[in-house]
């Protein structure tokens, strides 16, 4: 039996031209309105993507690439296979391939570590659509995996010192994640878009909310030993949606508002739902949320991306040799 580990990406379109369809992957097909296609042209060519290819691979595809490589590398041998759902390279188009390499078992694991049945529930039925006659393993989710925890705790803990040393008195910390429709993960709605045809309807609310606020307690707990205590962190969620509906919050732009009117004058930002840089950090938070901070009169930091983080790597290392996935659904 060959086995290999299949990485799970969300994607992202190559050029600015290829934004419409793109947008209809995430959609399910329906397309959206021309304004709405043009923002997120603008908001894409504000972190570096272009008409043409360019040099290097878009953000999320590089570093997702980059976090393969280097699972890989620490696998020694073991083959390490990355694939998109709402862009190339496709699942169905990765799994097609691991066929013809004669790949026969697949740990699957999505490079999202809070498991929502509308996003994670979206990538595991993509794989087993394809998948059929591999044995799959999917990890749904590893939000509290303890070097996951380490990886952003070592990413937080300079950033937050040097924001307190800046301005003399402790930061508070917004952890955030992204934002989902409130009808996704409402009892039984949400089980529908992960769910096989025929599997019975959920009556447990969607995990995501709970998951994520877990890890960024988590990662907070870390940094007791330097003076973070549970009064100094905030949660919000990020970049909600321009589709139709309420998405769930409370959104980083109110919880700003919220500090500065406490008498904060800095924050410390760390998205604790995403593993690299993409255009929900760096154009969500670099851009419009430090141009928000600042017309509010707050001075806002951002701990790094995880990036290549090296503890991320051991993290995922640790998920794909385990005796058996840590699935949560």
């Amino acid at each position: 039996m060959s086995r290999a580990i299949l990485l799970l990406a969300h994607g992202t379109p190559n050029v600015l031209g290829e934004m419409a369809e793109y947008l209809s992957k995430i959609t399910g097909g329906h397309l959206l309105p021309q304004e709405v296609v043009e923002e997120l042209q603008h908001r894409y060519s504000q972190i570096g993507l272009g008409e043409t290819p360019g040099q290097e691979l878009p953000h999320l595809t590089k570093w997702s690439v980059s976090q393969g490589d280097a699972l890989r590398e620490t696998l020694h041998g073991t083959p390490v296979y990355i694939a998109m759902r709402n862009w190339s390279p496709y699942i169905a188009d990765v799994v097609a391939q691991m066929r013809s390499d004669g790949i026969t078992e697949i740990r699957a694991i999505c490079l999202a570590p809070q498991n929502s049945r509308t996003s994670v529930g979206l990538y595991r039925r993509a794989l087993m659509a394809a998948a059929e006659g591999i044995n799959v393993e999917f990890v749904a989710a590893w939000a509290d995996h303890p070097l996951l925890i380490s990886a952003f705790a070592e990413r937080l803990e300079p950033a937050w010192t040097a924001a307190c040393a800046e301005i003399g008195r402790k930061a508070p910390i917004l952890f955030t994640a992204h934002s989902v429709p409130c009808r996704t993960i409402m009892t039984g709605e949400a089980s529908i878009a992960g769910a096989r045809p025929g599997t019975p309807r959920q009556d447990t609310p969607d995990p995501y909310a709970v998951e994520a606020k877990r890890t960024a307690d988590l990662v907070a707990q870390r940094l007791a030993h330097i003076g973070l205590t549970e009064r100094d962190w905030y949660f919000a969620f990020q970049s909600q949606g321009v589709s139709g509906g309420p998405w769930i919050g409370p959104t980083v732009e109110n919880t700003l508002k919220a500090l500065k009117e406490e008498g904060h004058i800095g924050v410390v930002i760390q998205p604790i739902g995403f593993l690299c840089d993409h255009v929900e950090i760096l154009y969500d938070i670099d851009i419009a949320f430090q141009s928000t901070a600042a017309g509010l009169g707050l001075k806002l930091w951002r701990a790094e991306s995880l990036n290549d983080s090296p503890t991320l790597t051991r993290a995922l290392a640790e998920i794909a040799t385990a005796p058996a996935p840590a699935e949560n659904e």
